[in-house]
């Protein structure tokens, strides 16, 4: 029987030349030494975390949606109906827009490779983020972004949007070899959760649904053959990814 894969191969550099190219559990041994404290992740605890985090953008605008069709179905409720017809359309559109944007920051997006138009990533984005309350600006100059790096640059902008809660500027940029978000505005924050699992290393008290996404991030950087960094200044933080052409 073949050896199962192990995810947390990528806490060894040596694992992230080989771009997408699992190894056996041998490499089990290297980050154990970093997540001692905590349980081992899994490929089905990963799969799961995943999951539960997709859920947890997806509660709301569906939770909307069938307290609105609830209030279509009840006659009762007549006076409602207009009001309700509206939120169905809002709602709707807002759980639409989390789906695009997470089946290609999540998923596959597609199962052939290729590139990703610059305007598609733009749409998504603005989609997703209609309701934050930061100004998401475009600083990128080329026509579209390979697959992988736009999927990198898709969580880059979600972890981007997370660090200003109170709003202000969230700042896309991409150069050859690297993707950065700059975030800047009131009580900008980077959760020490956050920062770890960048670094590849699980929270204290182990992964959860908002802590699984950095750490996800940040394996398919090291599958790429690159890292992920990320800095705060005063108001301002910065999420940067090395990703070689």
């Amino acid at each position: 029987m073949a050896e199962p894969v192990s995810l947390v191969r990528l806490a060894c550099p040596q694992a992230a030349r080989a771009q997408c190219a699992p190894i056996a559990m041998t490499g089990l041994e290297a980050m154990c030494r970093v997540m001692t404290t905590t349980p081992k992740l899994t490929p089905s605890g990963l799969a799961a975390l995943l999951c539960a985090r997709i859920c947890h953008d997806l509660v709301s605008p569906v939770g909307a949606l069938g307290t609105a069709i609830e209030i279509l179905d009840d006659d009762a409720n007549a006076d409602m109906h207009d009001d309700a017809l509206d939120l169905v359309k809002s709602s709707s559109r807002r759980a639409a827009a989390k789906l695009k944007f997470l089946r290609l920051a999540f998923g596959a997006g597609g199962s052939a490779p290729g590139v990703i138009a610059t305007q598609e990533i733009r749409t998504l984005t603005t989609d997703m983020f209609e309701d934050a309350k930061a100004e998401i600006v475009f600083d990128i100059h080329s026509d579209g972004i390979e697959k992988a790096r736009a999927r990198i640059l898709l969580n880059l902008v979600m972890l981007g949007v997370q660090a200003v809660p109170r709003g202000g500027e969230v700042r896309i940029a991409t150069s050859d070899a690297a993707l950065i978000v700059v975030s800047t505005g009131p009580r900008a924050k980077l959760d020490e959760t956050v920062e770890r699992a960048l670094k590849g290393r699980a929270p204290e008290h182990g992964f959860d649904g908002r802590s699984i996404q950095p750490f996800y991030t940040t394996m398919m950087a090291r599958e790429c053959g690159g890292g992920i960094t990320a800095e705060i200044e005063e108001e301002t933080v910065t999420f940067r990814a090395d990703i070689p052409a």
